[in-house]
């Protein structure tokens, strides 16, 4: 075996939420190319089954923040070997006018539903004492955007940081491994908003060492790394892929 071979998923069934599109496709593709089938869950079946299709791969209409569908999926599927929580929603209001609803909506979806799939989907990874769940959290858990207020996304990724530490040292001992990472400004629909606002782009690539934002696809080899046995001896931790965002 060669150091290049622990990076393979051959045999492996990897579950990728939010799978349609964005961050999510690229990693479910790259997944698929080292080797692993895949399943894309997403709320969207139109773009989902197309997607799917392209990687040979399955698809699963699946709302996150629905415990009882996620549960459900997880009986359907109890042989995932790798779970990546990609699944997420951003609203970018002040604070003091951010609405119940869209407080709750980010929280639900970024915070419960990657709980609610780790819950579901970690069980059957501890009773086959095998699995890796890598979830996409943000560098925004880590600092605070500007110039765009989103207090309800910064603390929804912070929360699913720590909620991977939490797992990690719980699920350790029992042969599952979880981690995150951590992406910075990334060109995906997340971000269309932010890329028309002249503002926010401007700062977002100043303040970025790198002077760019990243490809979807420069995102998919840190979670491959993850996933892989290649981090055989690595849970807990949050890979950050932000440009250098955060070293300044």
């Amino acid at each position: 075996m060669t150091i290049l071979d622990l990076f393979r998923l051959d045999g492996r069934h990897a579950l990728i939420t939010g799978g349609a599109q964005g961050i999510g496709f690229e990693i479910a593709r790259g997944l698929a190319q080292a080797g692993a089938r895949v399943t894309i869950a997403d709320l969207n079946p139109d773009v989902g089954q197309a997607a799917a299709a392209t990687l040979d791969g399955q698809f699963e209409v699946l709302n996150v923040t629905d415990a009882a569908a996620v549960a459900a999926l997880a009986r359907k599927l109890p042989d995932v070997d790798i779970l990546v929580n990609n699944a997420g929603i951003v609203r970018n209001t002040p604070a003091e006018a951010t609405p119940d609803d869209d407080w709750r909506s980010v929280i639900d979806v970024n915070l419960n539903g990657v709980y609610w799939c780790c819950r579901e989907f970690g069980r059957t990874m501890l009773e086959r004492g095998q699995g890796s769940v890598v979830s996409t959290a943000s560098m925004s858990g880590l600092i605070s955007n500007h110039p765009q207020p989103q207090a309800a996304y910064n603390a929804s990724k912070a929360a699913v940081i720590h909620l991977t530490r939490s797992l990690a040292g719980e699920w350790a001992p029992r042969g599952v491994r979880v981690n995150c990472v951590a992406p910075g400004y990334t060109a995906t629909p997340l971000t269309k908003r932010g890329l028309e606002t002249p503002e926010w782009r401007e700062t977002w690539l100043k303040e970025t060492p790198m002077g760019r934002l990243a490809d979807p696809a420069e995102i998919a080899p840190a979670v491959l790394y993850l996933a892989s046995d290649a981090a055989s001896f690595v849970t807990g931790h949050a890979l950050v892929v932000d440009g250098g965002y955060t070293c300044w």
